[in-house]
């Protein structure tokens, strides 16, 4: 491979998995960012209980394209906003933060106008969820 092929080729879009606040349940968090990973996307897992600082610090250090927030606990509508406001306000509005879990459908619209990208609640088929972060990251690195 020569180097003009090399550096013309785009990378792969770069993805945070995290799980914000107190849920210590993280078995589906870990199957989606092995899906995101085997699609071809460049994957950040945080593991559980983080703190929402330590989120946007990680997304802002990894240069990341979308957040992938995993929520069990009932606080999705708290802790996506305040993790779309903290992205906010350390002027990395521009990445994308989406929202799977235990989310009753009730709640969806809420996490929309919260801020939230795409909402994933638990039984979303994976290659939907593929589909869906691949055309929200399809503007940095290659989508995968």
């Amino acid at each position: 491979m020569t180097t003009d092929s090399v550096s013309t080729r785009t990378q792969p879009a770069r993805v945070l998995v995290a799980k914000p606040g107190l849920d210590g349940h993280d078995r589906g968090a870990k199957i989606v960012a092995r899906t995101l990973r085997d699609a071809g996307f460049e994957v950040i897992y945080t593991g559980i209980r983080q703190r929402i600082e330590d989120i946007v610090s990680i997304a802002l250090q990894e240069d990341v394209s979308l957040v992938g927030l995993s929520i069990l606990s009932g606080a999705h509508v708290a802790l996506t906003t305040r993790t779309v406001d903290a992205l906010r306000a350390a002027d990395a509005g521009d990445i994308a933060v989406v929202v799977g879990g235990t989310i009753p459908e009730s709640d969806v619209q809420k996490l929309l106008d919260a801020g939230a990208a795409a909402v994933f609640p638990t039984g979303t088929p994976l290659d939907m969820l593929v589909r869906d972060v691949r055309a929200l990251t399809a503007t940095s690195g290659d989508g995968s």
